[in-house]
């Protein structure tokens, strides 16, 4: 089964070559230079184990290309998204304390009035782009209120997160790479700025913490801090944003499901199924630190110390034996929860609750806000493969009607 992931229609839709791959050779070696790992079991034993390494620069064993070279010394590296323990252990400790669950559910109430508000004019007008006007300003006001962060130059951010995000697709170029450093090079000077008058006033934000955190005599490093703001602000609400985008046309391509939302609200399992359904991380990159084997059919699959191994999210969250009918939206699935949208292991997304409670209001807010809501057209789909998300959506929204 060939893999190709500049085919329009596996960009449209994965899963049916997934399926086929999963079928006919679940360890799938590609012409790229990747395997391709699309069962569920083969994908939580790649994230959990420690034969396997997500420092690609460091471990990886490939050929010198302008585009590895370029990976090499981009700053981007020193995020704790791309190191192993104990670094990677280290920094998160000190990260963790200000993502606690408690932490996270006292924003509720302020997330819920920026939903309102975000909302309010869509049921004057009776038109919402769904993202543009929704998905992306309510997760970047709450990332930008923990941080204590200005948001008057929210759209160069956005645009300088779109530009950063990129280079997380395993078919990034030198020209994707470079750009990226642009980005980087214009939001450091925007973020020192904010992180040197924070240290001379501390406040009760999420900066101040992460600039104060100490433990046991461990501190971030300035280079630390800011590739974690970094990552906070871009991890922080583009993830949502997608699954706010991705929910939203699953629900309306499944009138019964929308219906059930309507009339019970979002809960925690029904994120859980939409996250399992089409989430917004579709795959993420480990290569082996050992030679190692994964059985197919009773027989060892070796893969080689130093080989690219793509771990496919989205393909082990449609696994038939994990999950029944898997491509088949259904909130009443007992093993929702089971879904790898969020990753596994060591590197399980440290914003988990977040985006978790942020897609129970919107989606909730948003279906029950209005007596119908109607595409006006598809959605327009974000090119890319790691992550997947629409990038416009207009809506027809049609208030409720007072009674009063």
């Amino acid at each position: 089964m060939a893999f190709d992931p500049f085919d329009a229609e596996f960009r449209r839709n994965p899963h049916p070559i997934y399926d086929q791959i999963r079928a006919e050779e679940p360890v799938c070696f590609t012409p790229l230079g990747f395997v391709v790992l699309t069962r569920y079991d083969d994908v939580v034993h790649t994230l959990r184990s420690n034969d396997f390494s997500r420092d690609i620069e460091k471990n990886a064993i490939l050929p010198q290309t302008p585009t590895r070279e370029f990976r090499r010394k981009s700053v981007r590296n020193r995020s704790m998204l791309n190191l192993d323990p104990p670094d990677h252990t280290r920094l998160r400790s000190l990260v963790s304390k200000s993502f606690t669950p408690s932490a996270i559910e006292r924003l509720r109430p302020r997330v819920q009035q920026l939903v309102d508000a975000a909302l309010h004019s869509a049921r004057q007008s009776g038109h919402l782009e769904l993202i543009e006007e929704f998905a992306f300003p309510v997760p970047f006001q709450v990332i930008s209120e923990l941080l204590d962060m200005p948001t008057d130059r929210a759209d160069e951010l956005r645009e300088w997160s779109q530009i950063i995000t990129a280079t997380l697709e395993f078919t990034t170029g030198v020209a994707e790479l470079e750009k990226a450093q642009v980005a980087i090079a214009k939001m450091r000077p925007y973020l020192d700025e904010i992180i040197s008058r924070r240290r001379k006033n501390l406040g009760n934000d999420m900066l101040s913490s992460l600039i104060s955190v100490e433990e046991r005599g461990e501190r971030l490093t300035n280079d630390e801090l800011m590739a974690f703001v970094i990552l906070l602000y871009i991890a922080g609400h583009e993830t949502t944003v997608n699954l706010i985008g991705n929910s939203m046309h699953a629900l309306l391509t499944h009138p019964r499901q929308f219906a059930q939302m309507k009339a019970q609200g979002c809960s925690s399992q029904m994120v859980d199924e939409l996250l399992r359904f089409d989430g917004p991380v579709q795959h993420t990159m480990r290569t082996p630190v050992v030679d190692t084997a994964i059985q197919v059919d009773g027989r060892p699959v070796k893969i080689k110390r130093g080989s690219l191994v793509l771990a496919s999210l989205g393909a082990g969250n449609h696994d038939p034996s994990i999950f029944e009918r898997p491509h088949v939206l259904d909130f009443s699935r007992k093993n929702a929860n089971r879904h790898l949208s969020f990753s596994a292991g060591v590197h399980y997304c440290l914003g988990a609750s977040l985006a978790k409670l942020e897609a129970e209001v919107m989606l909730s807010s948003l279906v029950k806000s209005f007596d119908k809501i109607e595409a006006l057209a598809d959605p327009e789909w974000r090119d890319r493969l790691t992550i997947r998300g629409v990038t416009r959506y207009e809506l027809s929204v049609q208030p409720l009607i007072s009674t009063r």
